[in-house]
């Protein structure tokens, strides 16, 4: 038996407003946006050139739901980035006002940083070692 994931979902605020983060500040592409309802859209985005995983932001429909959103993972780092560059890809970031919270390190496995998007949501940042 083969399995793989294949997306999950993130808790957002707003579908438009997340989305113009992703693509504009990360350079995420969108895969699909879909009307389900007045209030629900089937809205998946992921890095350019990533053709296994992508992200599902899913819109808070309640209160409960809504307490979650930027602390998924109750204040861990949350996601996990790779690039093909990280110091060409750090820049752009930065460009973009990404907020890095860890400063860049080398690392055994790699090069890395800590940043949030725009809920407060840690990402991992890194440019794995060969």
């Amino acid at each position: 038996m083969k399995q793989r994931l294949v997306q999950m979902a993130l808790v957002v605020r707003d579908y438009d407003e997340a989305i113009r983060f992703y693509t504009g500040k990360l350079g995420f592409e969108l895969i699909e946006d879909t009307k389900l309802s007045e209030t629900k859209r089937w809205v998946r985005i992921a890095p350019k050139g990533s053709n296994d995983t992508c992200l599902l932001l899913a819109k808070a429909a309640n209160e409960e739901q809504e307490s979650r959103i930027g602390n998924q993972t109750g204040g861990r780092v949350f996601l996990f980035l790779h690039t093909d560059d990280f110091w060409r890809d750090y820049k752009n970031m930065q460009d973009a006002g990404i907020e890095f919270i860890r400063e860049p390190a080398s690392e055994s496995y790699g090069t890395v940083a800590v940043f949030k998007d725009l809920y407060g949501n840690l990402w991992d940042f890194i440019e794995p070692s060969l």
